[in-house]
C-alpha cells in the first residue's frame, strides 16, 4: 500500500473513491518547500492509487493559506507574504528559495486526477496561487482572497500571472493585482474565482459531494478529458513563474519592498516613495 505519511499534510481515503488532502500547518498554513514538495508527492502517489478518483484539497486552522514562508523552513511563523506576518521577513532567503519552490509548484499542475478545493478561510498571495491548483473551488462568504503583492512592493508569484487571468478574465485579475485588495466569497463567486458558495460549516461537505460526483464517472474517461482540457497548463505556469521570479528578484531589493513588508506586518498603509 502507498505510504501517505507526511509532516505538513494529511491524507484520508474514503470509500467513494475521494481522497482528502489537508494542509496541516495551521493556524495560517504558510507554505514552504517542504509543504509544496509533500503536496507534489501526495498528488503523484494518488494518481497511481486506484482507490482515488478525485481529490478534495482543504486546510486546518483559520486560513486556507496565508501565503509563503520563504525562510529555511525551520520557523513556520516567519512568512514573507502572508496576512499575519510578524515583521521578520528574510529577503535573502526569499531570493534563494523562491525559484526552487516555484519549480515544485509546477508539479502540482501536472497531476492527473481532478481536484476540488474546499476554501474555508483566507487564501492570500501565494496562498491564492495554491487555491488555483484545483479544478474547482467551493467556498463561503467569510473567506477572503487577495493578491497582495503590490502592497508588499513585490511581484506576484506561484504562476498567478497566468492562472488568475485565465480563470476570472484580465480585467478582474488586473484589478486584484494592481490594487492588492481583499475580496470576500460573495464577490469571488460573482467574478468566477469560486464555483460554489455555501455556508462555512458546509464547505468541506459540498466540496466532497462534488468530488464524489466526479469520482462516480468513468475514471479513465475523466482523466483523459482532463488531460485534453488542461493540455499545456503546467508549461504555461512554468513560463509564468520564470518571469515572476525574474521580477521578484530585483523588486525585493527595493525600498518599497522593505516598506511594504513592514507596513503589512504592522497592519498599516504603506508609505511608498519610489516612482
Amino acid at each position: 500500500m502507498p505510504d501517505y505519511s507526511y509532516q505538513m499534510i494529511g491524507i484520508t481515503l474514503h470509500d467513494d473513491y475521494v481522497a482528502t488532502v489537508e494542509l496541516q500547518n495551521g493556524p495560517f498554513n504558510f507554505f514552504d518547500m517542504q509543504m509544496i514538495s509533500e503536496l507534489g508527492d501526495a498528488f503523484h502517489t494518488l494518481d497511481e492509487d486506484k482507490r482515488c478518483r478525485a481529490i478534495v484539497l482543504c486546510a486546518e486552522g483559520k486560513a486556507f493559506s496565508a501565503g509563503a514562508n520563504f525562510g529555511d523552513g525551520s520557523n513556520k511563523n516567519a512568512p514573507i507574504a502572508g496576512v499575519e506576518s510578524e515583521g521578520n521577513e528574510n529577503e535573502s532567503a526569499f531570493r534563494q528559495s523562491s525559484g526552487r519552490l516555484y519549480g515544485e509548484a509546477v508539479r502540482l499542475f501536472q497531476n492527473k486526477k481532478p481536484i476540488v478545493g474546499a476554501i474555508e478561510g483566507p487564501a492570500i498571495g501565494g496562498g491564492l496561487g495554491l487555491a488555483l491548483v484545483p479544478d474547482f473551488r467551493v467556498s463561503c462568504k467569510e473567506a477572503k482572497f487577495a493578491t497582495n503583492f503590490s502592497l508588499l512592493g513585490i511581484h506576484p508569484g506561484f504562476g498567478l500571472t497566468y492562472t488568475l487571468p485565465a480563470l476570472i478574465g484580465k480585467q478582474h485579475a488586473h484589478k486584484m493585482f494592481f490594487v492588492g485588495h481583499r475580496i470576500d466569497g460573495v464577490e469571488a463567486k460573482e467574478i468566477g474565482l469560486i464555483d460554489a458558495l455555501v455556508e462555512k460549516a458546509n464547505v468541506r461537505q459540498a466540496a466532497h459531494a462534488l468530488a464524489a460526483q466526479i469520482a462516480s464517472a468513468a475514471p479513465l474517461a475523466v482523466v483523459s478529458i482532463r488531460e485534453t482540457v488542461r493540455a499545456g497548463l503546467a508549461d504555461k505556469v512554468r513560463a509564468a513563474t520564470q518571469r515572476e521570479l525574474q521580477e521578484q528578484e530585483w523588486l525585493v531589493e527595493t525600498e518599497d519592498a522593505h516598506e511594504g513588508m513592514q507596513a503589512v506586518a504592522e497592519r498599516r498603509p504603506g508609505q511608498f516613495k519610489s516612482a
